[in-house]
């Protein structure tokens, strides 16, 4: 796999983090790591999969929900620790990402994040080397799981992880999760479900998510779980922008549009993969 230095993207992201509450652009952040900003700016798309200024607005806004929940912060005061000059600009933005405005937000008293900080993986193996780390997650795994989750929670609209810990319990014990693995670190996961044919989870890591990774799991599901079936997942519905590509991703699997669906009061769509569209993935 192509492995960047990753030393000035870590240190990108710990001076990000440090200065959560001031306002920070491409031009400030590569100031402070030395380098430039055009080449920090490439670095990073292709390290972790989104540019740096969307991770930016991602992890201010999650932020500001944890306040607009957790404190009893005015708006007004939340939207500029953000870096919005305005309450009615922090809305605007807030709204389209998270699909309620900031005083709805306080008043459901549900966080959930678009964006955790990165963890990268320093030394990641080459590539296809991890592609036959598959295996049944157990409940060994489960506190592991859960720090992976933190890495890939921009890719599910509405996502409650202490929900999630319960439900991913209930598939490993009925041996319906599963695992890929760098080494220590998990690089994908997926829990699916036989009876209802459908993949319930399936995150990559954000280093890894040019790299077959989601192609190797659903192939190893189709071979071993649903040969010959149609599959169906769920995920952002088009324009959405609070998506950093997962329905894209599934399009380029063969994953075809269905119905629209409303989950938990967020708009998402259900995509499909046809028995057709499956066996071009797979050969068991």
């Amino acid at each position: 796999m192509n492995n960047h230095n990753m030393e000035p993207i870590m240190a990108a992201i710990a001076y990000i983090e440090a200065h959560l509450q001031e306002k920070l652009d491409l031009n400030t952040v590569s100031r402070a790591v030395g380098y430039s900003k055009y080449h920090l700016h490439h670095m990073f798309t292709d390290t972790v999969g989104i540019p740096l200024h969307d991770y930016i607005r991602r992890r201010q806004l999650t932020q500001a929900a944890n306040s607009l929940v957790f404190t009893q912060k005015p708006v007004l005061e939340i939207a500029l620790l953000a870096g919005y000059e305005s309450q009615q600009a922090f809305t605007t933005i807030f709204k389209s990402f998270y699909k309620q405005s900031p005083g709805e937000y306080r008043q459901n008293q549900f966080f959930y994040p678009l964006q955790h900080a990165f963890l990268l993986n320093r030394n990641p193996s080459a590539l296809p080397a991890v592609q036959e780390s598959i295996s049944y997650a157990t409940l060994w795994d489960l506190p592991a799981w859960m720090q992976f989750l933190s890495l890939v929670v921009d890719g599910f609209p509405c996502l409650k992880e202490s929900a999630h810990q319960k439900v991913i319990r209930r598939f490993i014990e009925q041996k319906q999760a599963l695992l890929m693995w760098d080494g220590s670190a998990i690089i994908g996961a997926a829990a699916f479900s036989p009876d209802r044919r459908s993949i319930d989870f399936l995150g990559v890591h954000p280093q890894y998510r040019q790299h077959g990774v989601a192609r190797a799991l659903l192939a190893f599901l189709l071979c071993r779980h649903f040969p010959n079936r149609e599959v169906s997942i769920t995920t952002f519905r088009e324009g959405d922008k609070a998506d950093t590509g997962q329905r894209i991703a599934y399009q380029q699997l063969g994953f075809r549009e269905a119905e629209l669906l409303t989950e938990f009061g967020y708009p998402t769509q259900r995509l499909v993969l046809s028995p057709e569209q499956g066996r071009r993935l797979h050969a068991c």
